[in-house]
C-alpha cells in the first residue's frame, strides 16, 4: 500500500471531525509559550522576565504533563484531558489579567506556571489513540501506526507553525493579551471536544487491556535528553527571532518569523511517510542531528528578518524527521499500558527543553544581543548529534527486541477488536 492510500485508509478509521479537533486542540499550547514571552517583555521591558516567563509556563508543563499521562493510562483520556483543558483557558485568561493590572513578577511567574500545569499535551495523547484505533486492522497495523506517527509529527510541528502566526497576528490586530485570550478561547472549545471524543474511550479499553510493563529504561532517558534538546532549539531560536524582530521595530512578526520552522517541519514531517523501511529508526535520527547542526550554524551570520526567515525555514526541514523518529522509536520499545506516559514524558522534556532554552538565550541577549540567543541553538544540535551517535547501538538492540516480540505476537493491545470510531 502506498503512502497516500495509507493516509487515506488511517483517516477512514477515525473520520475528519477527530482530526481536525485533534489539531486545533493542540494550537492553544503552540500559542502560549510565545505570547506569554512577547506580553509579558512588551509590558515589562525585559526579555529575561519574559523568557522567565514563557519557561516557567513550559517547565510546568513539562512536569505536568507525566502525571497526567500516567493517569490517562489508568483512567483514559478523557476526565484527564477535560479537567486540563477548562483549568489551561481559565489560568491563561488570569495570567492576561495580571499583567495588565501590573502585578508583581513573582505572581506573574507563578500563574505562567499554573497555565502551563493545566494544559494538556493533546499530540502526545493523540499518538496513544492511534494502537488501539488501528488494532482491528490485522497485518496493516504496524504500517498505519508508523504512518499515524508521521502525521502527528507534521500536525505537531504545523501546530508550531500555526500558532506563533496566531499570535503575531493578534499582536498585530488587537494586543498580546487578546492573542493570548484566544489561546484560552481554543482551548476551552477544542480541548474539551478532544476530550470527549469516542477515541477517548477506544484509547481507554485499549489501555485497559494491556499489562502494566517497566517505563523508565536506558533508551528511554536517551530519547528524552533528545527531546529536551529540540526543545532547546525551539527556545533559543523563537527568543533569538524575538529580540530581533523587536531590535527592528517589528515585535508582532517574531511569530510569523518563527512560523517558518514549523512549516519547514510540518511538510518535511509528512514526506517521513515515504522514506524507505530499510532505513532503519536509528540511522534516521542520526541523519536528522546532523542536519540540524548543519542547519542550524547559518543562524550565527544572520543581520536582519530578510536573511533570518530562509536559515529558520530551512532549519525546520530537519526537525520534524528527528522528532518522529524519536517518538516512533519510544512507541515501539515502550510497554503498551506505559505509552500516554512515554509520549508525554517526551513531551515534557521538549517543553523542559524550551524552557531552558528560551531563559538562557533571554539573559545571553539581554547583554549580548539576538547572536548570542542564537549559539544556544548550535550548541544544543551539537549536543544532540553527539547524544545520538553516541547512543546508536543501544536503540538498535531495544528496536531488534521490540520487533521480535511483535513478531511473536506478545502485544496485548494488537489482540483487543475495536469498533468503528468514525465520527
Amino acid at each position: 500500500m502506498s503512502p497516500l492510500a495509507t493516509y487515506r485508509r488511517l483517516f477512514a478509521l477515525t473520520g475528519t471531525t477527530y482530526v481536525l479537533v485533534a489539531f486545533l486542540a493542540r494550537l492553544p499550547l503552540a500559542m502560549s509559550q510565545l505570547g506569554t514571552l512577547l506580553l509579558v517583555s512588551e509590558s515589562t521591558g525585559s526579555y529575561g522576565l519574559g523568557g522567565l516567563s514563557a519557561g516557567a509556563l513550559a517547565v510546568a508543563n513539562a512536569l505536568g504533563a507525566p502525571i497526567a499521562g500516567s493517569l490517562a493510562d489508568r483512567l483514559g483520556q478523557r476526565h484527564v484531558v477535560l479537567v486540563q483543558s477548562l483549568a489551561g483557558a481559565v489560568a491563561i485568561t488570569a495570567l492576561v489579567a495580571l499583567v495588565h493590572a501590573g502585578a508583581a513578577n513573582a505572581a506573574v511567574v507563578g500563574v505562567a506556571a499554573l497555565a502551563g500545569l493545566a494544559m494538556p499535551q493533546v499530540g502526545p495523547l493523540a499518538r496513544v489513540r492511534w494502537r488501539p484505533i488501528t488494532a482491528h486492522t490485522g497485518s496493516q497495523q504496524r504500517r498505519l501506526v508508523d504512518i499515524a506517527f508521521s502525521y502527528e509529527g507534521a500536525a505537531d510541528e504545523a501546530s508550531f507553525a500555526i500558532g506563533p502566526a496566531l499570535i503575531g497576528f493578534g499582536v498585530v490586530v488587537i494586543s498580546p493579551g487578546g492573542a493570548l485570550l484566544t489561546a484560552a478561547g481554543l482551548l476551552a472549545v477544542f480541548g474539551t471536544a478532544f476530550a470527549l471524543h469516542r477515541t477517548a474511550r477506544t484509547e481507554r479499553d485499549g489501555a485497559a487491556s494491556a499489562h502494566v510493563g517497566r517505563l523508565v529504561t536506558p533508551v528511554l532517558v536517551v530519547l528524552a535528553v533528545a527531546q529536551l534538546l529540540i526543545g532547546s532549539l525551539f527556545g533559543a531560536t523563537q527568543t533569538g527571532t524575538t529580540v530581533l524582530a523587536t531590535d527592528a521595530g517589528q515585535p508582532g512578526i517574531a511569530g510569523f518569523v518563527h512560523a517558518t520552522l514549523g512549516v519547514g517541519s510540518a511538510l518535511a514531517g509528512v514526506a517521513t511517510a515515504f522514506i524507505p523501511d530499510r532505513i532503519s529508526l536509528e540511522r534516521r535520527i542520526l541523519v536528522a542531528a546532523t542536519a540540524l547542526l548543519l542547519l542550524s550554524t547559518p543562524l550565527l551570520l544572520v543581520d536582519g528578518l530578510t536573511t533570518l526567515v530562509p536559515v529558520v525555514a530551512v532549519l525546520g526541514c530537519a526537525v520534524a524527521p528527528f522528532m518522529i523518529g524519536v517518538f516512533t522509536i519510544a512507541e515501539r520499545v515502550v510497554a503498551p499500558a506505559r505509552v500516554a506516559t512515554a509520549m508525554t514524558v517526551l513531551a515534557s522534556a521538549t517543553g523542559l527543553g524550551y524552557a531552558v532554552g528560551s531563559s538562557v538565550a533571554g539573559r545571553l541577549a539581554d547583554h549580548h544581543g539576538y547572536t548570542a540567543a542564537f549559539a544556544v541553538t548550535v550548541t544544543a544540535m551539537a549536543l544532540a548529534l553527539g547524544l545520538v551517535a553516541a547512543s546508536q547501538r543501544r536503540l538498535r538492540a531495544a528496536l531488534a527486541a521490540s520487533t521480535s516480540i511483535a513478531d511473536a505476537g506478545v502485544d496485548p493491545v494488537a489482540e483487543v477488536p475495536t469498533e468503528s470510531v468514525v465520527a
